[in-house]
């Protein structure tokens, strides 16, 4: 059986029609919003309040208040309805509601619902404090310093929580907040809305959306900057990543996700204060890269992070990898390491994602083949073994592939067929360990600044935030094919992902993806005109296709001599007459000046012979042939 891609998402044109009806006044200032009252229209949207504009005097300094550009739509215009979202986080908004409590969806999975994807997580904001929340529901608890949240653990889901009352605080502990006084004539909720987009990172983050009111709210033109792709911050790029530079990474994982460009002011603000991202503590940095690798878009994370000089300071053997190909104008059109996370995007996505072993060791097998290069072969049997978890059933497959001539470099050396599976076995087990301490470069600061002495021009640093923890994960993935190779097999009975397992960083589930990754990968870069499509199934297939192929590699005897001796030999009566013919053959006259042919297919022997010895001999092979059957 064969596995499924994942399907890339589309956004539908009846959706891409509704969202271009928003045309919304890209003149005004950028912290100008605005506010309608009255019946839903044609196109989806209501007035919120008649009132007239006026300026918040008690409000930030820099920050004017026009509400004539506050809206809410109706969600059902663009296509977004209550039964989308997931069981426990409407089961969170149905409790808070029935405690008298307001609640909304917020942040990603709004802009999510808006363009038919399905989000990766989903946020609720409510006006009951963290206190209240946690008295509401038993499984819960606060997490975050500097923007504490409540995670919710409901209907075998979690759902994080998170209050209107809550207040951003600076690393002296002094509050953010833009403004704490209510403007004149604007409604409570809304105001309390609006104050909470002017916290969050970027407009297209900001909707809120009540299900039970099939509502969404845009107080900072978010719907625009949706409809435009673009990814642009809430309040003036350089203040937002000054105040969380963790809001650079989330940027460029939105950017990557959804396909979208930045606004010259972000992408300008991303190039200056890129540094910035060391402040960081090790956990948070693994835990937004793994944001951006694990859920199915890390191929065009990888280049935005190249682009943006990111992957300089993060991953700098990679980053020095990626600029030698882009100059070397004999390379293919694509690196493998791109190709390799492009691979493993087709197999996760935002519901089925991935654990950080799996791409860890994509960046370890990678580093490895780079300093180390291989023949096909042998990388076709290393990743056929992880797959398939049978010794004899990935050497089978492997060397069914390995007669396709495969084009990285500098990874791939031209394959060689006459290995035999000892001396196979041996240099996978070699590569094994060879990959085992390539972990080191990626966990260690000594081992990653050895690596870098094939690109010693690159400028590199001794930083590294993937902790040994992980390390030692992702070396248990390699560690079975260190010794006794030909036994080892795996647990697995099916050969469809299980994604639970693969989310829970199970190895076997890892190894089978991670092979199966560097299986397409390969498979991507054969040359032949004619590509031989990749199954990867141990059935039927592979045997008839394994006969065909020994078949036409069998020594085809062409002379009618030897189809008359094998026809014989299967006839009853073969047994005296095979032995003359034996007799016969053997004392044929041999060429002087080819001495050693004697063993060699008939017809090499005839050319070494006159014609008239040939008449001669087979007119009295014919008699004793005929005194035979009389």
């Amino acid at each position: 059986m064969t596995i499924s891609s994942r399907t890339k998402h589309i956004i539908s044109y009846s959706r891409i029609s509704a969202l271009q009806t928003l045309l919304f006044n890209s003149q005004k200032q950028r912290f100008n919003h605005t506010t309608f009252v009255g019946d839903v229209d044609r196109n989806g949207y209501s007035d919120l309040d008649s009132a007239s504009n006026s300026r918040l005097d008690n409000f930030h300094k820099d920050v004017y208040c026009d509400k004539s550009q506050w809206r809410v739509v109706d969600s059902r215009f663009y296509g977004v309805y209550g039964n989308q979202i997931s069981v426990a986080s409407s089961t969170a908004l149905f409790i808070l509601r029935t405690k008298g409590f307001e609640a909304y969806l917020v942040g990603g999975c709004v802009r999510d619902l808006l363009l038919g994807r399905i989000p990766k997580d989903y946020d609720v904001i409510t006006n009951a404090t963290l206190s209240e929340i946690k008295i509401i529901f038993n499984r819960s608890r606060v997490v975050g310093r500097r923007f504490p949240i409540c995670h919710v653990y409901i209907k075998g889901g979690m759902v994080e929580v998170s209050s209107f009352s809550t207040v951003a605080k600076d690393t002296d502990g002094m509050e953010t907040v833009s403004g704490s006084h209510e403007p004149t004539g604007c409604g409570r909720d809304d105001f309390f809305r609006w104050q909470n987009c002017l916290h969050r990172d970027f407009t297209i983050n900001s909707l809120f959306y009540d299900p039970s009111a099939n509502k969404i709210y845009d107080y900072i033109n978010g719907m625009r900057d949706l409809k435009s792709w673009k990814v642009q911050t809430v309040v003036p790029a350089h203040l937002s990543f000054k105040e969380d530079c963790a809001r650079i990474l989330r940027g460029l994982r939105i950017a990557a996700r959804l396909g979208m460009s930045f606004s010259e002011e972000t992408a300008a603000a991303i190039n200056s204060l890129y540094l910035s991202i060391l402040d960081l503590d090790k956990g948070r940095l693994m835990m937004e890269m793994d944001y951006m690798f694990s859920y199915g878009a890390a191929a065009s994370s990888l280049n935005l992070l190249n682009r943006f000089k990111i992957l300089d300071i993060l991953h700098p053997f990679q980053a020095a990898y990626l600029s030698n190909q882009a100059h070397d104008q004999t390379s293919q059109s694509s690196p493998m390491l791109i190709k390799l996370f492009s691979s493993m995007d087709k197999l996760i996505a935002c519901d089925r994602p991935c654990a950080p072993p799996l791409w860890i060791g994509v960046l370890a097998f990678h580093l490895a083949l780079v300093n180390n290069p291989q023949d096909a072969l042998t990388i076709w049997a290393f990743s056929s073994v992880l797959y398939h978890g049978k010794w004899k059933e990935a050497v089978k497959f492997a060397r069914e592939k390995s007669i396709m001539q495969v084009e990285f470099s500098p990874e791939i050396q031209q394959s060689c067929c006459t290995k035999s599976d000892e001396e196979l076995a041996e240099d996978i087990s070699f590569f094994a360990s060879q990959v085992i301490s390539s972990i080191e470069a990626l966990t260690e600061p000594q081992g990653l600044i050895q690596s870098m002495a094939r690109y010693p021009i690159h400028p590199c640093s001794d930083f590294v935030y993937i902790s040994n923890n992980k390390a030692r994960v992702v070396y248990q993935l390699f560690k079975v094919l260190l010794n006794d190779i030909k036994s080892y097999k795996n647990n697995r009975k099916s050969y469809e992902i299980n994604y639970e397992l693969l989310k829970m960083g199970n190895c076997d589930e890892t190894r089978f993806v991670l092979g199966k990754t560097i299986m397409d990968t390969m498979s991507s870069g054969v040359v032949q005109d004619k590509q031989v499509e990749l199954r990867h199934l141990p059935s039927s297939h592979f045997e008839t296709q394994h006969k065909a192929i020994t078949k036409k590699k069998r020594c085809q005897m062409s002379s009618s001599f030897a189809q008359q001796k094998n026809m014989i030999k299967e006839n009853s009566k073969t047994k005296k007459m095979h032995d003359v013919l034996e007799k016969d053959y053997k004392s044929l006259p041999i060429d002087s000046n080819k001495p050693n042919q004697q063993g060699i297919k008939e017809d090499v022997h005839l050319q070494s012979v006159s014609s008239k010895e040939q008449e001669q001999h087979v007119m009295k092979k014919r008699t004793k042939l005929s005194n035979l059957f009389m």
